[in-house]
């Protein structure tokens, strides 16, 4: 008898798996840490340290989400911000890991930072896919859960898409009136990510492609581990620092904080990862213009409204040279999380952009 799980079971065990606390999946980062640390013992030690302790370290509350503006289907528009008259400036995260990398803390949120700019900011949360959406491609996440949460603003919004949550809003705008656009570290132009690296994660797909398929889902642990094949070493050597930071710094919290989004967050639905896998990492459609929503084709140079895209020259993730061409470019020196979270976020990123925003009635 076939008990593979099917989308409706599977949708059921995603409520009652159990929660864990360490890195995600656990065996692979264990593997990872072995195969790193050989040959060093002082390091697999540090390591070993900084896990358990991250594993056993007491959680702040984090504050409570603001309430949902609109909604469509499992994603909500949270706002941030109050109304100004001016144009409502909407953030838009990538489907991968949770939203709240854009407010993660007290004094790493981006959206509370706009929002005491006096920007009406918004923040879309896409929520869990049910267990009918596994035909969810990342077309539709435009056309059924962006464009009808925007069409409930009062007014044309700005909108500004960080990580894969960049390509979605050029969809977005090339599909409805928008103010302005900005993309923050959207990976747009894949064949600017090295070869190795697309093929690593060709792999990677191929080989977790039936299981998704049959789940109706791409789990998170899927594309996890992609990323820390992309840098392993960096992987392992980052919780050996961790277990000599000290205990109740900044330091400290604001690695758990990352760590803990990084490793949390709902599957995608299993079209949004062929289209993800298939169509951009593997055949560039969004790079070579061959992306379509609908009759459409999505194309930055083909949005009348200003324009801004934001990229990094030391994102390990989405390197420069995969950003977005658009009317106005900027050039940090941070990494994919680092240019969002990190200490210096505030006057590289929070503050230029801010500025922007304003200079386009946002």
């Amino acid at each position: 008898m076939d008990t593979s799980p099917t989308p409706a079971f599977s949708a059921l065990a995603q409520q009652y798996a159990a929660s864990q606390h360490g890195p995600r999946p656990l065996p692979l980062f264990l593997n990872i840490l072995w195969r790193e640390t050989q040959g060093d013992p002082e390091l697999r030690k540090r390591a070993f340290q900084g896990l358990r302790k991250y594993q056993e370290a007491r959680r702040p509350v984090r504050a409570p989400a603001p309430p949902a503006f609109a909604s469509a289907g499992s994603a909500k528009l949270i706002r941030y911000g109050t109304e100004n008259g001016r144009a409502p400036v909407v953030f838009v995260p990538s489907l991968i890991n949770p939203p709240h990398v854009l407010d993660l803390s007290p004094g790493r949120s981006m959206l509370r930072h706009m929002s005491a700019a006096g920007h009406d900011a918004y923040l879309v949360d896409w929520g869990t896919p049910a267990q009918d959406d596994g035909t969810l491609g990342l077309d539709r996440h435009v056309t059924e859960r962006l464009l009808p949460m925007l069409d409930r603003l009062p007014r044309d919004p700005i909108l500004v898409g960080y990580c894969l949550g960049g390509n979605l809003v050029i969809g977005a705008a090339t599909l409805r009136k928008a103010r302005a656009v900005s993309t923050i570290a959207a990976p747009w132009n894949f064949e600017g990510i090295p070869p190795a690296d697309r093929e690593h994660i060709g792999a990677l797909w191929r080989g977790a492609k039936p299981m998704c398929q049959r789940l109706g889902y791409v789990p998170m642990e899927v594309l996890q581990s992609g990323f820390w094949a992309m840098d392993p070493h960096r992987t392992i050597r980052k919780y050996a620092a961790f277990a000599e930071m000290a205990a109740g710094s900044d330091e400290e919290h604001a690695f758990m904080a990352v760590e803990d989004w990084a490793n949390g967050g709902p599957p995608l639905s299993y079209a949004a990862g062929c289209d993800l896998f298939e169509k951009f990492y593997a055949a560039n459609a969004s790079g070579r213009g061959q992306w379509r929503i609908g009759d459409r084709s999505i194309d930055p140079a083909g949005l009348t409204c200003p324009t801004l895209s934001i990229r990094s020259a030391s994102d390990r993730i989405v390197p420069a040279q995969a950003a977005p061409e658009m009317a106005e470019a900027r050039t940090l020196s941070l990494g994919h999380v680092g240019m969002i979270v990190g200490g210096n976020a505030p006057q590289q990123l929070w503050h230029p952009l801010s500025q922007w925003l304003s200079s386009h009635d946002g």
